[in-house]
């Protein structure tokens, strides 16, 4: 067709050149919108390639019968191949089965036989800290998700006061012009002053065509990225020059039976003014530095950082349900199949991003901010802590788990830590409120390491289940996972904590481990030695002379008496 409309003469050719250069540059320059095809492509690569000979050779065969029950014969096959494939394959999700076993395979996993303690422990969970930030806000903002980050030697809370997607005109035409980095570590987080931070960014995650982060990212990869990587959550920190930067954590599909995603690297955006140079370069390459996982150990501010993507170690820390073997999460077997509980109402939902200090184990893994999974049994009725499992937040190719199953430690799990807190406390009304985000929260305390879930008490909206409050003092409970006992905590306090706890269980400590007595205070010596003075006798001076005189006396005085 082309061919013929090409042979008709000089105009025709002319269009034909026309139109196809400017197919190849809206093909250029619309690569972002059409990237998420390709990536289809890539995550189902061999199911494509399996269904289309399955479809070619059916087809074929079908054209070459020429009897109708043949081609009926044939037709049926072929209904009954992709009816199996879709119910084996999504109806039956084997196919998701087929990519976490992927994953479990290619993993880098350490087993450790100590648990590291956290540090650093912050009081507001992500649900009220993004209230919080929202109720700091005009109409015309929005503030985007907030991201625990490492600023310095400081975790905080970082987002962006961005322009609201109800206005799609803001969108288009301003930037994002100040960030919040709150401390995570405070339970009074401020949303003003210092901590409200003037910095421009062109680049968006709710800004408009170009100038949206997704889509500037995306024009960023060359031709091979286009098909095995994906941008995903967004962080905004310190570079380390002290330049606030975003950071896009970036997804690889990788394999070809079953694709899976590991971690990618990052896309780097810098801040500055929008202009026409800075927009002519958005839309022919996009707009960030690319840092590949081998390189980010040469930039400081990306160690121990929180840059991995949720979905990617959600991923692998699901796929541990195949310690057991292929088929143990199967049906008919699942002794040591494990999943991620779900929290309701909306929570926050795990990982939890936790600091923890590994400097007392026996590993070599960094202290800093790791993304926290507790894994229990598949049954719901099942809350057991199966798993604790620390995936590094930078994106390092490890993932360590500590297996509280087989060392028969009967720890209860997250799901059944809100019970337990609303049954410590009958007075409050559990309608309005809920604890939420129970985090770890492990210590040396009386003479050995011991885990606890810390909790905050959240009030609910009952119009919108989004909106959470905690309050700038919240009620904070830490539930002992072992002895199940909550307790609650003084949150302007935090140096007191672990004797508080201690407080409350040390005698059921003693009686079931035989521990001996800690946090004994000193016994004041000032009244001891007081009372030890105040009791001493005084013994009187004896005069030899004045008692003999005396003596003397006493006999004349009895001579006198008797004349």
């Amino acid at each position: 067709m082309i061919k013929s409309y090409w042979n008709k003469g000089k105009k025709q050719k002319r269009t034909t050149i026309v139109i196809s250069f400017i197919l190849l540059i809206l093909l250029f320059v619309l690569r972002d919108d059409y990237q998420p095809a390709l990536l289809f492509v890539r995550k189902f690569i061999f199911i494509i390639l399996l269904s289309g000979i399955v479809l070619f050779l059916g087809l074929r065969k079908f054209r070459k019968s020429a009897s109708t029950v043949s081609r009926l014969g044939i037709l049926g096959i072929l209904v009954l191949f992709f009816g199996i494939l879709y119910l084996v394959g999504w109806h039956f999700k084997m196919y998701d089965y087929m990519k976490t076993y992927n994953v479990f395979n290619h993993l880098n996993k350490v087993e450790i036989n100590e648990l590291p303690l956290t540090q650093n422990e912050r009081i507001q969970p992500l649900r009220n800290v993004f209230s919080m930030a929202n109720e700091s806000v005009g109409e015309t903002k929005d503030v985007s998700l907030p991201h625990l980050v490492r600023i310095g030697n400081e975790n905080k809370w970082t987002m962006a006061i961005q322009p609201t997607e109800k206005y799609v005109w803001q969108g288009m035409t301003d930037n994002t012009e100040e960030v919040f980095a709150v401390s995570s570590t405070t339970p009074f987080p401020r949303f003003s002053s210092e901590n409200r931070i003037p910095v421009t960014f062109s680049i968006g995650e709710s800004l408009k065509f170009s100038r949206n982060t997704y889509n500037a990212v995306v024009q960023r990869f060359n031709f091979f990225q286009l098909f095995t990587l994906e941008p995903s959550d967004t962080y905004y920190m310190k570079n380390d020059t002290g330049a606030w930067v975003q950071v896009v954590s970036l997804i690889k599909w990788k394999g070809f039976l079953f694709p899976y995603p590991i971690f990618g690297g990052v896309m780097v955006i810098d801040n500055g003014e929008h202009d026409f140079n800075d927009y002519i370069e958005r839309i022919l390459i996009g707009k960030g530095t690319y840092i590949s996982p081998e390189n980010m150990k040469n930039h400081e501010y990306l160690t121990r950082q929180n840059t991995l993507a949720e979905k990617v170690s959600r991923l692998q820390a699901e796929s541990l349900k195949f310690l057991g073997g292929f088929s143990d999460p199967l049906p008919w077997n699942m002794e040591t199949a494990v999943k991620i509980p779900e929290m309701p109402k909306d929570q926050n939902q795990q990982p939890y991003v936790t600091d923890f200090d590994f400097s007392d184990t026996e590993i070599e893994a960094y202290s800093g901010l790791y993304h926290w999974f507790g894994l229990e049994p598949v049954g719901n009725e099942r809350t057991s802590l199966s798993f604790s499992v620390f995936v590094p937040a930078d994106g390092t190719d490890k993932l360590y788990y500590y297996d509280h199953a087989a060392k028969k430690q009967g720890y209860a799990g997250v799901s059944a830590m809100p019970l337990k807190v609303k049954e410590s406390r009958k007075e409050y009304d559990w309608t309005a409120n809920t604890p939420v985000e129970f985090r770890p929260y492990i210590k040396n305390i009386a003479g050995r390491k011991r885990m606890f879930f810390m909790g905050t008490v959240s009030s609910i909206s009952d119009k919108n289940a989004q909106q959470f409050d905690g309050a700038a003092t919240p009620d904070l409970v830490l539930i002992d996972s072992e002895y199940r006992d909550v307790i609650w905590i003084d949150v302007k306090h935090p140096s007191k904590w672990d004797k508080t706890v201690y407080d409350q269980l040390n005698e059921a400590w003693r009686s079931s481990e035989g521990i001996g007595y800690y946090f004994v205070e000193e016994n004041k010596m000032i009244d001891v030695v007081q009372q030890a003075v105040d009791s001493i006798k005084i013994i009187p001076v004896v005069d030899d002379k004045a008692e003999e005189i005396k003596k003397l006396q006493k006999q004349i005085d009895s001579l006198k008496a008797a004349n």
